[in-house]
């Protein structure tokens, strides 16, 4: 994971869902991202792939939470480099928030 430090990644954990963030470190089971979203529900997209490669289609029905300043995400299974296309369309979607 040394090679994606300082990158914009998508990470899937085991329990606590998909984030969107810098990658700051990781090891075998935790990673700590900064300027981190949590990627909640997406259209336009199959997977976390294909998010990470070209971004969404529909990113008015994109449900992505405000930013946290950093995070520790524990039991992740998957840490994916996003592409420039990818993080301006992810970055570009608005904030999902109650009401």
């Amino acid at each position: 994971m040394k090679n994606y430090v300082g990158k914009k990644v998508i990470v899937r954990t085991n329990r606590a869902g998909v984030f969107f963030g810098t990658l700051v470190e990781a090891d075998k089971t935790s990673a700590t991202l900064s300027d981190v979203r949590k990627l909640w529900y997406w259209d336009g997209a199959c997977a976390i792939e294909e998010i990470a490669e070209n971004g969404v289609e529909r990113p008015d029905n994109c449900k992505f939470t405000v930013v946290i300043p950093e995070m520790q995400v524990n039991e992740w299974i998957q840490i994916v480099p996003c592409s420039a296309k990818a993080i301006k369309s992810i970055e570009g979607i608005k904030i999902w928030k109650k009401g």
